[in-house]
């Protein structure tokens, strides 16, 4: 399991394959086990590069100081430093997306292409952002992710219908439950805020390169629905897809598609 120490911490990462570097990024309350199907499909051919966000999965605590996903996008940047890597497509999904637009903008010169999945880069909406919020609060009070609090919070990862006893859905919940007080406390909660806490960026997607953007989102997202991921794309000018049968996690709950939609925009950026 490689690590790499920044800003006084261990950020988690897995690192498989060669070629052209990819980069992917993933969803809050996920860590990097979440892209297996794509790091499986791509990593014979590209060198995939998948890190988990401070308090999840491998990774240490969030570190002191980081208040802000620009921090988030620094500490990749600097990942990326660390491993000798100029230049990466980057697959950001939900958080990631948030954070991915961050280091496109701050560093455009480092991405060959950036996809942007199930993510709005747009402030929280408030009623949306003062629900998290409380549920943060009581999170925070009991140090833990109660029954009550799993049944509202898992399901808005997945599509509708999905089968609650399926292994995807059920493996989640038990991750959930399984935080420890102090992870809930030092990383998962304060990472929250600051997701949902974030500043509004839109005015700022004319900016990056329509030409080398996509924008992918599940067809019954509820948390990130595809009217925002369709707003996205008419300011960033790049085209918008919709994944069938997928909810927030599309890239687990539609794998065969993400990665076919991941396989031709890469082998677009990288002839």
């Amino acid at each position: 399991m490689p690590f790499f120490t920044v800003d006084g911490q261990a950020l988690h990462y897995t690192d498989q394959g060669s070629g052209p570097a990819v980069l992917l990024a993933g969803s809050y309350l996920w860590d990097e086990a979440m892209w297996a199907p794509q790091i499986a499909a791509l990593s014979p051919h590209y060198r995939v590069i998948a890190l988990d966000l401070w308090g999840h999965g491998g990774s240490g605590r969030l570190p002191e100081g980081t208040a802000s996903l620009d921090d988030i996008a620094r500490q990749a940047l600097a990942l990326l430093d660390h491993l000798d890597i100029d230049r990466v497509t980057l697959v950001g999904l939900s958080v990631g997306g948030m954070w991915g637009v961050r280091l496109a903008l701050s560093a455009p010169q480092r991405l060959n292409g950036l996809v942007l999945m199930d993510t709005y880069v747009g402030v929280e909406p408030e009623a949306t952002r003062q629900y998290y919020f409380s549920l943060f609060k009581q999170i925070e009070e009991s140090g833990a992710i109660s029954e009550q609090l799993l049944d509202i919070v898992v399901p808005i990862f997945f599509r509708p219908g999905i089968d609650r006893q399926s292994p995807l859905y059920r493996d989640f919940r038990a991750k959930l439950a399984g935080y420890s007080p102090q992870r809930l406390r030092e990383s998962i909660v304060p990472m929250g805020r600051i997701t949902f806490g974030r500043n509004d960026l839109l005015p700022r997607l004319g900016e990056l390169d329509a030409a080398t953007t996509l924008v992918v989102c599940g067809d019954q997202d509820k948390p990130r629905p595809p009217s925002e991921a369709q707003e996205m794309a008419e300011l960033i000018g790049c085209p918008c897809v919709l994944v069938p049968e997928a909810g927030h996690i599309s890239n687990l709950e539609n794998p065969a598609f993400v990665t076919e939609v991941l396989f031709t925009f890469l082998s677009e950026r990288n002839r």
